[in-house]
Parts: C-alpha cells; sequence; structure tokens
C-alpha cells in the first residue's frame, strides 16, 4: 500500500484490518460470510459512539482523555432503563443516559479547567464516583428494558441493522463539524498548538470544554442505548475504555491532538468486533483478549511515535543554525532561539 496514500487517508488501516479479520474467521469457521458482517454491524455502532466522544477529547490536544467514559455507559444504562420504566417512554430514558454522561462530564471539566487537575485524574476521580453511584443502584434493580426501544435497535431493513445507518449518519456530522463549523476548525487547531491558538483568540477553555462534554453525552448514549440492547449491569461499560481509546487511535487520530479521523473509529470499530469473533472462535480468554488489543495499540502508538521522533529529527536537522563565521552587528535581527 502506497505510504503517502496511508498517510492522507488513515482510515484506511483500521478497514483493511477488519477485511483481513473477516477472511481469517469466514476460513476458520467456513460459514456464510454475511451474517458474520451483519452481527459485528450489530456491535460495531456502540464502539463508534463512544469512540467518537473519546476522539474529540484526543484531538483537544495532549493529555486529554476521559477515563469516565466506561463507568458513565454504566451508571447512564441503569439511570435509562429505570427512568424508561418509571416514565414508560424510552426517549425520557435516552435523554436521562445522556443526561447523565454530561454531569459527569461536567465535574470533569470543572476539575480540569477550573483547578487545574491533569484530565485522566479529574476524569478517573469523576468516573469513580460514578460507580459508587452504579454500584448503589444495582442492588435489587427490577426494571426492564423499553421493548419497543429493543425492537427498534435489532431492527434490520435489507439486512443491515438499522443503527449501524443512523450512526454512519452521526458520523457524518462529526465530520461536517470537525472540517465546516468554526468549533471543529478551533479544536483541530487547539490540538496542533494550543499556545498559538489561545494567541489567535481561540477560547480555549470553551473548546475543551465542550469536547469533554461531548464525550460525556456520547458516552451516556452509548450506555442508554446498549443497556436496552443487552440490559444493564455494573460492568456494562468495563470493555469500552480501552477499546474506546484503541479505535479512536487506530483509526488514525493522533494521540497528541490535532488530527481527528472520524470514519477511521468505524473502520478501527469493525475491526476489532471481528476481533472478538476471532478470539471467541478460537477460544482464547477475556484476559488474552485484552492483552492482544493492548498490545495493538502499544504498536500503533510507537509506530506514531516513531515516525514523529524521525520527522521532528528531520526538522531540526533542517534548521540547525550555521555556525558564526565572522561576528558582526546583528541588530534588527530576530531569533526564536
Amino acid at each position: 500500500m502506497n505510504l503517502r496514500v496511508t498517510r492522507s487517508r488513515p482510515w484506511i488501516w483500521g478497514f483493511a484490518a477488519a477485511a483481513l479479520i473477516w477472511l481469517v474467521i469466514l476460513a476458520i469457521s467456513g460459514q456464510g460470510g454475511g451474517q458474520t458482517l451483519s452481527l459485528a454491524l450489530s456491535l460495531a455502532p456502540y464502539l463508534v459512539i463512544v469512540g467518537l466522544g473519546q476522539m474529540l477529547v484526543i484531538t483537544a490536544g495532549p493529555g486529554n482523555i476521559d477515563v469516565s467514559v466506561a463507568p458513565v455507559i454504566s451508571l447512564a444504562g441503569f439511570a435509562s432503563v429505570a427512568v424508561s420504566a418509571g416514565t414508560g417512554s424510552a426517549l425520557a430514558g435516552v435523554l436521562a443516559g445522556i443526561g447523565i454522561g454530561l454531569v459527569v462530564a461536567a465535574v470533569s471539566t470543572v476539575a480540569i479547567l477550573g483547578l487545574a487537575i491533569p484530565p485522566i485524574i479529574a476524569t478517573l476521580a469523576a468516573g469513580l464516583v460514578a460507580s459508587s453511584v452504579t454500584l448503589h443502584l444495582a442492588g435489587g434493580f427490577t426494571a426492564v428494558p423499553d421493548p419497543g426501544l429493543r425492537e427498534l435497535l435489532n431492527l434490520r431493513p435489507l439486512g443491515v441493522p438499522a443503527l449501524a445507518v443512523a450512526i454512519a449518519a452521526l458520523t457524518w456530522l462529526t465530520v461536517v463539524l470537525l472540517r465546516r463549523t468554526v468549533y471543529g476548525r478551533s479544536l483541530i487547531a487547539v490540538g496542533q498548538n494550543r499556545r498559538a491558538a489561545e494567541r489567535a483568540g481561540v477560547p480555549v477553555s470553551r473548546v475543551i470544554a465542550t469536547a469533554y462534554l461531548l464525550s460525556g453525552a456520547l458516552a451516556g448514549l452509548t450506555g442508554a442505548l446498549l443497556a436496552t440492547y443487552i440490559a444493564p449491569s455494573a460492568d456494562l461499560g468495563t470493555r469500552y475504555l480501552l477499546d474506546s481509546v484503541a479505535v479512536v487511535v487506530i483509526g488514525g487520530t493522533l494521540i497528541s491532538g490535532g488530527r481527528a479521523v472520524p470514519v477511521g473509529v468505524w473502520g478501527a470499530a469493525l475491526f476489532f468486533i471481528l476481533l472478538d469473533g476471532l478470539v471467541n472462535l478460537v477460544g482464547w480468554s477475556t484476559a488474552a483478549q485484552n492483552l492482544l488489543k493492548g498490545g495493538l495499540v502499544l504498536f500503533v502508538l510507537f509506530l506514531a511515535g516513531g515516525g514523529d521522533r524521525a520527522g521532528s529529527t528531520a526538522s531540526r536537522l533542517r534548521r540547525r543554525p550555521r555556525p558564526a563565521v565572522a561576528t558582526t552587528t546583528t541588530t534588527g535581527e530576530n531569533s526564536d532561539g
């Protein structure tokens, strides 16, 4: 594959890896590929939703990450099902899940921007609070998911899950947000160089706060839908912490910020769902699966870091000043050091 093409379209790797895993599953199982792909398209949207939110946070620049997404998903699942059962409205339940995500994200945002607490610590603390509330709600929980919403989530017109189509539209809206709106361009600018963005008049704090709030809202939406599709549980969102970061990185978004690739989240999500199917097919344990996923993320980060180091080294060599041959007056010259 041409290196120039992969640099301009980093999302290609995720889709290529997903296609490879799909072919391996077909070779091992000997079953039809359509059923495997349909199942992957049924499960991938939930990972894509939370991944898009994580992508916005990571795009905001070095150090930005939301580790509260997993407990938010679990708490939002319980809250959504409870509100839906209590009000008889599936929409109210979904909005309750989104609201839970916004509240937890608001707490994290205040800690990050108001108290200057590192994002990983702030979101971890907010997530621990959410986990405590989840454990309290889980005791004696009897509410059941809304059957109408569950039926909608299982709807497959022409064999294609309706949810996958809806989340594909959400992905397209995210692309529009990043490319066509002032906020999207501001987020990219902040991720590339926060100090330069501040000097250019970009409201950096507002941009970062919005990214965390969107991440929380999308994590809450994921919890509301996932709890209806499966069932609410205290560990509903556990796997989505590692996976949400992994699909962002493997999808082509820079872990250092400044470049977001929403389409790549889809490719990486399909890859991970199909990878889960493959390792389950060959009988690997959950620990082995997590080890494999962690190794893949580290490998991608190593490649990205290696490329950055090479590029920065070459840049320093190009910019290295020549030794002064003679000393003359240099008044009026400006140097960045």
